[in-house]
């Protein structure tokens, strides 16, 4: 059983002798700490218990230091809240233990370090105060173990006490994919760039392809170290060394995110669930600027409170959307801190409820908070359920899921499956905005017949932009196929099922009037205008004419060849048949200009456009000054 312990505690307090004396490894590996004799950056050291193997995260105390201290907080699995005999509980004593409470910690134990120095009243006191401190919290029945790493004292038996610990720590969840926040990152001769830091989730094999987030760059997991032992493949809950090939060791930092390609997504706005110490100076307020914690990173932002009264109070909780001045990566129900920009001091955490968030406007605020606290209290099926939903007619993506949840693909998909979405070609969208964008399509389509009586239908694309416009193509088309029943999709028209285009009989007889001079004109047609003027139809029924000639198109009885040209079906399809039966009596199919005009009986007019018109039919193509007959 592999499990990740952190210390805690103000400064000097013995964190890092207690975990030499644990392990026999100082943690203290940079030269200024040696020289100053204070843990400045977080320190790593392993401990093998059998049946139990301990990571410990040792971190600084010194209240200049508590962000790196909340680097290394981040996985752990246990706390070692150690408070010196000599002086009791401190400032970042207290700071410490209230960012474990945030990152909700569930385990731990109580370590009084420095026992030499102090007479057994005095240490009972110091473990009184340390029961106060711990009272109504996670540590309230944990173990308190007295030890002096000076004399070995305890030391045994706190190793008894970790290790019974450990066992009683619940099992990581195994919902989430691969996640490893970089604490450490150096260069080595001969193997190029390392990264370390807890796997809090899922496993890292050798040859891996993953990516470093939020830099969005490739990488291949070229060796593993677990425990200082080289290893094929590291779990979550272990320390882990990564040899990462394809990256500049320049290019990294601390608080990337190494996960799988193409799975995590960077955000600039959070929005959360907080909750403000009791000890906190004041209110958390709309337009604070704040340094948030999540993973590994510290990155500076500013909140807007979504409660009534834009503000959460010490010793409360509401929701906030936290807009972040740098990108960062987190996924659902990630914990993270909230310190003061300045003076730097813990006022706050939460956990994150939507890592995908957009901007949300004033007047939304309410309805934003019933979403938020929904959220809150989901199960897995109906946050897939209130994320689809929130997106509206847009719909969501699995990948944009993926992202939003970090979930593995078995707990995705059996999510989807239980949730009370619809699959639109792979877009994901609630049933209440698939229906509304159904009944909106049969409403507006409608109210197009009513208007154009006379028209086939609705062109296809005015549809879409009227309604459709937020909405993807493939949300479109499946909204257009569940209507087949009422709705008929034909090329770039769409109709009612039940439309038909009835004609009056002075309508009736227009449109007969037209369609008889165009057969009676075969391939000299007159124009638009000459059509309508021989059938009796005035300059103020011009737009009425227009829509009963569109129907004789509709109905596929006049071609347009040119601007303002159209002839009559059958007379295009007996010059098709000319032509072709000229082609098969000659040798080499080409005609010029004066042929074509001499077998079609037509002038240089109505002989031109025919021929281009044949062009773009591929009836024929252009030669030169002659045209080859296909």
């Amino acid at each position: 059983m592999d499990v990740i312990v952190g210390t805690a505690g103000h400064i000097d307090h013995g964190k890092t002798s207690l975990v030499r004396a644990l392990t026999g490894i100082d943690a203290d590996r940079l030269p200024e700490e040696k020289k100053r004799g204070i843990t400045i950056d977080i320190g790593f050291a392993e401990l093998d218990l059998g049946d139990v193997h301990i990571g410990f995260v040792d971190v600084p105390g010194h209240e200049r230091f508590v962000k790196n201290m909340l680097a290394g907080a981040h996985g752990i699995d246990l706390v070692a809240l150690v408070i010196a005999a000599d002086e009791g509980v401190m400032p970042q004593t207290k700071e410490h233990f209230d960012i474990c409470r945030l990152l909700e910690i569930k385990t731990g134990l109580i370590v009084i370090t420095k026992i030499d120095m102090v007479d057994d009243e005095l240490l009972e006191l110091v473990k009184a105060e340390a029961e106060e401190l711990a009272a109504g919290s996670f540590l309230e029945t944990a173990p308190i173990v007295c030890v002096s790493a000076k004399t070995g004292e305890g030391v045994d038996e706190l190793k008894t006490i970790l290790r019974e610990t450990a066992l009683s720590v619940p099992s990581r969840s195994d919902e989430t994919v691969m996640r490893l926040p970089v604490d450490r990152s150096f260069s080595m001769r001969g193997f190029g760039s390392v990264v370390t830091g807890t796997l809090v989730a899922g496993e890292i094999n050798e040859g891996d392809e993953l990516e470093l987030l939020p830099i969005n760059q490739k990488v291949r997991v070229r060796g593993l170290q677990v425990h200082n032992l080289q290893t094929k493949q590291a779990r979550a809950g272990q320390r882990t060394a990564v040899n990462l090939g394809g990256v500049d060791s320049a290019q990294i930092e601390r608080g990337l995110i190494l996960a799988p390609v193409s799975r995590l997504r960077a955000t600039q706005i959070i929005d959360a669930h907080i909750h403000v110490l009791k000890d906190a100076p004041r209110p958390l307020k709309t337009r604070t600027r704040v340094r948030i914690h999540i993973g590994a990173i510290e990155a500076l932002a500013r909140l807007r409170v979504l409660e009534e009264n834009g503000e959460i109070k010490p010793n409360e909780s509401g929701f906030a959307q936290i807009r972040l001045e740098t990108p960062v990566v987190t996924i659902l129900n990630e914990r993270f801190i909230i310190r003061s920009y300045s003076p730097s001091r813990t006022i706050a955490g939460g956990r994150v409820v939507d890592a995908l968030a957009v901007k949300h406007r004033g007047r939304e605020t309410k309805i934003v908070r019933e979403r938020l606290n929904n959220l809150l209290s989901a199960d897995n099926a109906k946050n897939i359920s209130l994320f689809v939903e929130s997106a509206n007619e847009n719909g969501l993506l699995r990948n944009d899921l993926a992202a939003r949840t970090g979930w593995r693909d078995e707990v995705l998909d059996k999510a989807i499956a239980e949730s009370n979405i619809i699959s639109a070609e792979g877009v994901f969208l609630s049933r209440k905005a698939f229906e509304k964008l159904s009944k909106a399509t049969i409403e507006i389509v409608a109210e197009h017949h009513k208007r154009e009586p006379l028209s086939r239908g609705m062109q296809r694309e005015t549809l879409r932009e009227k309604l459709f416009a937020h909405a993807s193509l493939e949300v479109f088309r499946c909204v257009l196929n569940s209507l087949e029943n009422k709705v008929v999709a034909d090329k770039d028209i769409v109709r009612l099922a039940s439309h038909n285009q009835e004609l009056s009989p002075t309508d009736k007889t227009l449109r007969d009037q037209l369609e008889e001079l165009y057969k009676q004109s075969s391939l000299a047609p007159p124009t638009l205008d000459e059509a309508f003027e021989k059938v009796g139809i005035t300059a103020n029924k011009r737009e009425h004419g227009r829509k009963i000639f569109q129907l004789l198109i509709d109905a596929g009885l006049l071609v347009l060849v040119a601007n303002d040209m159209f002839f009559y079906c059958r007379a295009i399809e007996g010059l098709i048949s000319q032509l072709k039966k000229f082609a098969d009596q000659g040798k080499d199919r080409l005609i010029d200009v004066a042929t074509f005009k001499e077998i079609a009986g037509v002038s240089r007019k109505y002989a031109i456009p025919l021929l281009e018109y044949f062009d773009r039919e591929h009836i024929t193509r252009r030669a030169g000054n002659k045209r080859i007959i296909l």
